[in-house]
């Protein structure tokens, strides 16, 4: 252990208790985190995007309270899923050059937000076996059974399932979409393997060819290479139910265990322009995209702007902000330390990820490197690399960095967004003039206004970022 760990006690909202509490590793010299991965059909949306941003923060805030040496952050990868299957169909691929590309999409992607990579990133593919050892182990004990092919759960065989939740099993039942199945025991009984169609992945099991329920994978993965028993799990809200209870149950009953993870850990759900994100609405907006108009550390500071805990809303002026505090963050030149880490910002970060108390505490630092404080600039700096995984670009890159094809834009096409908006402001159509205004931007134009003394109106000249 380090030094650090006696001067920061970290406190963490832990979902199982409803509490906040202090964190504790069960092993010394060994904090052990799980946090559920991507599964790799698609490119991931911004909702995708901010889990990992989130569980990023704690690893790095745990790797400076207890020593990188000490962290084990073990991330996975789901790649057998009904939706890879149909999506590798419909594209006319293997389901292996399906997953290989959508991995190495997402993370191209995680890279360009600043994610670090996890010290272990298993595939879902790679544990088949581990897998069906937990199985075979859970019908040894009675909580799972054999049915036409398949095997089930039994929730019935687990007196206080349902405690992450907090809701009844009839509760679950009616707020659920549950398979009815006539070789099930009880509506709620859920599947660890089934039968695979004829096209799908398989593999052979004491019961029949066939693949595993998404639910196993996490559990067996997670003891593969965290122990029966770990400190941290992790991962979005809409995964509390039914994901991470049947991970609870089929990991407690397998190893007899009064708990699979200490500490859970959700983020709150993401919208768009205060609105739920939809394909429908038009409002889906995936990480790649958003790189390829914003930086990566914009995007992520957006993201933190808000508590991890709390729905956070997206929009384009909030990401506008980052990028603008960005460019005030990186002008603060200082050599720095790592040791020069903010002992506040520490204190806010150990709070239950507090990154809102701890991005005003940031800007209170800059005013303070403005009036010449060199330490403040120094302790600024350090804490934005060391905890927060921001202003780690040379700053000249920085500055010159233009959206993806910036300098291949059309001038007419521009000029033409240009009149629009100024007819749209001196109009005084205010809505429209911004939203023009914010397609510019993405495109890397500079806009500066000025009226025109005689007539009163507004003219406007642009350039492109340099």
């Amino acid at each position: 252990m380090t030094a650090k760990m006696d001067k920061v006690q970290l406190k963490l909202y832990n979902t199982l208790s409803r509490n906040k509490e202090a964190f504790q590793p069960l092993e010394e010299g060994n904090v052990r985190m799980y946090v559920c991965g991507p599964t790799v059909y698609d490119t991931a949306h911004i909702g995708n995007a901010r889990p990992a941003v989130v569980f990023d923060t704690l690893f790095r805030l745990l790797r400076h309270v207890y020593g990188p040496e000490h962290v084990t952050y073990v991330r996975n990868i789901t790649d057998v899923d009904d939706k890879i299957n149909q999506r590798a169909a419909e594209r006319g691929i293997s389901i292996r050059e399906l997953t290989d590309e959508t991995t190495a999409i997402y993370h191209a992607d995680m890279d360009a937000l600043g994610v670090m990579r996890p010290t272990i990133e298993p595939r879902a593919t790679d544990h088949i076996d581990d897998m069906l050892d937990m199985i075979g182990t859970l019908i040894e004990k009675g909580h799972a059974y054999a049915a036409e092919g398949h095997v089930l759960f039994a929730v019935d065989s687990m007196a206080d399932y349902g405690q992450l939740s907090g809701r009844s099993v009839e509760d679950m039942i009616a707020g659920a979409r549950v398979e009815v199945a006539p070789y099930k025991r009880n509506p709620m009984d859920f599947v660890l393997w089934k039968p695979s169609k004829e096209g799908e992945p398989s593999w052979d099991s004491p019961w029949g060819a066939g693949r595993p329920g998404w639910h196993i994978e996490c559990s067996a993965m997670s003891e593969k290479h965290l122990g029966e028993r770990f400190d941290i799990h992790g991962g979005g809200i809409d995964l509390t139910f039914p994901h991470h209870e049947n991970e609870i149950a089929q990991s407690r009953c397998a190893h007899g265990n009064e708990a699979m993870a200490n500490i859970w850990m959700h983020n709150g759900f993401v919208q768009v322009e205060g609105e739920k994100m939809s394909k429908s609405l038009g409002n889906f907006i995936t990480a790649h995209d958003l790189i390829e108009q914003w930086p990566g550390e914009a995007i992520r500071l957006a993201l933190m702007t808000t508590h991890y805990a709390k729905p956070f809303n997206w929009t384009q002026d909030g990401v506008r902000e980052a990028k603008k505090v960005l460019d005030q963050w990186y002008a603060v030149t200082v050599d720095v330390d790592p040791s020069q880490v903010d002992a506040d910002i520490l204190a806010a970060l150990a709070d239950d990820l507090n990154t809102p108390k701890a991005i005003a505490r940031l800007h209170a630092l800059r005013s303070a490197a403005l009036q010449g404080d060199k330490a403040a600039a120094a302790s600024l700096k350090a804490s934005l690399q060391q905890l927060f995984g921001l202003l780690m670009q040379d700053p000249k890159a920085w500055e010159i960095w233009r959206p993806a094809g910036a300098a291949h834009v059309d001038d007419a096409a521009i000029q033409a967004l240009v009149d629009a908006r100024l007819e749209a402001r001196n109009s005084k159509d205010f809505a429209k003039s911004d939203e023009l205004r914010d397609q510019l931007a993405v495109m890397g134009v500079v806009l500066k206004d000025r009226k025109n003394a005689e007539t009163g109106a507004f003219e406007t000249s642009w350039s492109l970022e340099s």
